[in-house]
């Protein structure tokens, strides 16, 4: 039974306790030649709108976007020591991540607003970056739209490991915009409140499952056969009222 998992990472699969907006404040301040007026918003959206967004508030024109994108890796790998120093992995994560690895049959993988080189900084920081298939998945250089990034990782997986168009997605996630993206493509979602969303937040926001984080690996793990072997989850949503 095959599947595709595809797992959103910052306060998702770790914490990373403000380095991220450091990150975004640093890659500005770069190409602007100073820092920004206020932090950048991220919540779900992908590098290329969180920068966007960051040159239009302040009034300037958006750089082209591969400067943008050296920016952005430049910073993150200055600052992956204090990523290690100040974030950490969630609770669950790494076990979950070695159970998915274990099924041969499965793509898991990441789909994330981060750029591919910020993605890998971010795992490595904390030793998850080998207990996923990163060629397989979508970063925030690949679509503006996080829905756009479930086709982009699609057709990494058909083109490495001849995955059918009828193989189950389902996304991991912790925002709205997680949720979103999953009912856009006809994807499963799996949301977890381990973010500043509440788990009845991401209900309503359509998800069909909510759990408060990824400690309960059988738990999940149950939860992605049931996807692998019918497509879909029934309606239920843990630590919902």
């Amino acid at each position: 039974m095959q599947l595709i998992v595809l797992w959103d990472i910052d306060h998702t699969l770790i914490e990373n306790a403000g380095v991220s907006k450091e990150i975004y404040a640093a890659a500005f301040s770069a190409l602007a030649g100073r820092r920004p007026t206020g932090p950048a918003r991220t919540e779900g959206r992908t590098d290329r709108l969180i920068m966007r967004d960051m040159f239009l508030r302040d009034g300037l024109l958006e750089p082209d976007w591969l400067d943008v994108e050296a920016a952005l890796a430049h910073a993150g790998e200055e600052r992956l020591g204090d990523l290690r120093v100040r974030g950490t992995a969630l609770p669950g994560v790494r076990e979950v991540l070695k159970a998915a690895s274990a099924h041969a049959d499965w793509v898991s993988s990441v789909l994330t607003g981060n750029i591919a080189a910020n993605a890998r900084v971010k795992l490595s920081a904390f030793g998850l970056d080998a207990l996923l298939d990163l060629s397989a998945g979508a970063y925030g250089a690949d679509a503006e739209l996080r829905p756009n990034l479930v086709a982009v990782a699609r057709e990494r997986a058909r083109r490495l490991y001849d995955v059918s168009a009828d193989v189950p997605a389902v996304l991991v996630g912790d925002t709205p915009r997680d949720v979103e993206a999953a009912l856009a493509t006809d994807s499963g979602i799996i949301a977890v409140a381990s973010g500043i969303h509440s788990a009845e937040e991401l209900a309503d926001a359509g998800a069909s499952v909510v759990l408060p984080d990824l400690s309960d690996t059988a738990e999940l793990l149950g939860i992605l056969e049931i996807f692998a072997a019918y497509g879909k989850r029934p309606r239920t949503s843990s630590g919902c009222p």
